[in-house]
């Protein structure tokens, strides 16, 4: 059973930076593509970074390029998410998702970790 669990959210001042944490588990995850998404209140799901385990290939939205770096730990399993720059619309639950990248969809996805940018 594939688990993941975020964590490293919290409330940040406009400027600040959090890092955010993916630990995956049941599954072998040096196949897969790791991913963050995001959604703000009344808004849909959007797609913020992601990383192949096999290449090392990270991948960004234009919102979040040059202040977001995603990168991962193959030996503990875990993806991390360094946000820079934060800004008020960074607001939003974040979550880590992974897929076989043979795919298209996300199959497995965490429980999600809020993100708070004060002004």
């Amino acid at each position: 059973q594939v688990q993941l669990v975020e964590s490293g959210g919290g409330l940040v001042q406009a400027g600040g930076s959090l890092r955010l944490s993916c630990a995956a588990s049941g599954g072998t995850f040096s196949r897969y593509r790791m991913g963050w998404f995001r959604q703000a209140p009344e808004k849909d799901r959007e797609f913020v970074a992601a990383i192949s385990w096999s290449t090392g290939s990270t991948y960004y939205a234009d919102s979040v390029k040059g202040r977001f770096t995603i990168s991962g730990d193959n030996a503990r399993n875990t993806v991390y998410l360094q946000m820079n720059s934060l800004k008020p619309e960074d607001t939003a639950v974040y979550y880590c998702a992974a897929k076989n990248p043979g795919l298209s969809d996300y199959k497995y996805w965490g429980q999600g970790t809020q993100v708070t940018v004060s002004s």
